[in-house]
């Protein structure tokens, strides 16, 4: 079974993040991380693996450090490292035409990726690419596993938890899962940097990327935070429970 796993490399959620001329200035960003739900879709991708004997392919699109987060991936695991470069893309129906067809490129019989990224929390990313693979979708994962032909997964209902079987070509988008996630030894690492990474761009997939129809006029960063307000004292009881009732309206 060829299991491939779809990341993202974003900003880690402790960088800062600097608006420059109407745009997120990413040579700003100190630090960069895969996205937090990735990091249980490859998780579960591993856990795949080891019950069925299955190859895992990590796929990314991104710019040329991101090959750093497929390297991270392979130290805990994933046996094929894939970077289709961003070259051209615009939007995220472009980035669903290109991790498509990579995932027919490598005959991948399921495919798992995060629910949303933790950049710009789209969460389009599963469904596209299920929707042009005309394969079956289920989204907000939290565990899955493979028995006698058939996918089986857990989600939350309205009522607690649902359990969903799917057979066939499947995308599985990810929640934060119960399991825990598996870090990096040093024998992994030093393994990992010899493992190479397939370099490809939409060229070599066969994908025209047509003009985007999504026109970003600027990015903003949110508004500041007002101060806060300290009070010490029991003489301020009243004025806090005032506050918290009419301007707070918690109580």
């Amino acid at each position: 079974m060829n299991i491939a796993v779809l990341l993202k490399q974003v900003p880690d959620t402790t960088a800062k993040i600097t608006i420059s001329d109407g745009k997120v200035d990413e040579n700003s960003v100190s630090k960069w991380s895969m996205s937090p739900y990735d990091e249980y879709a490859l998780e579960s991708g591993l856990q795949l693996k080891e019950a069925t004997g299955g190859n895992l392919i990590a796929i990314t699109c991104g710019p040329e450090r991101a090959k750093k987060m497929l390297t991270d991936a392979a130290a805990v695991g994933a046996d094929t490292l894939v970077h289709i470069s961003d070259d051209g893309v615009s939007d995220s129906t472009h980035v669903q035409k290109l991790l498509t067809a990579a995932v027919k490129k490598f005959d991948s019989h399921v495919v798992l990726c995060g629910k949303q990224a933790a950049d710009t929390n789209g969460g389009s990313t599963g469904p596209g690419v299920a929707e042009l693979l005309d394969a079956a979708c289920v989204t907000l994962v939290s565990e899955v596993n493979f028995s006698e032909g058939n996918f089986t997964t857990i989600r939350p209902s309205n009522s607690g938890t649902e359990k969903v079987i799917v057979n066939g070509l499947s995308v599985f988008a990810f929640d934060k899962g119960s399991s825990e996630l598996r870090r990096p030894n040093v024998r992994g690492i030093m393994m990992a940097k010899k493992k190479p990474v397939e370099s490809i761009t939409s060229g070599d997939l066969g994908v025209n990327l047509d003009p985007s129809n999504v026109k970003m006029n600027s990015q903003n960063p949110p508004p500041e935070k007002p101060a806060g307000q300290k009070f010490e004292g029991a003489e301020y009881v009243n004025e806090v429970v005032s506050k918290l009732r009419n301007e707070a309206n918690v109580i």
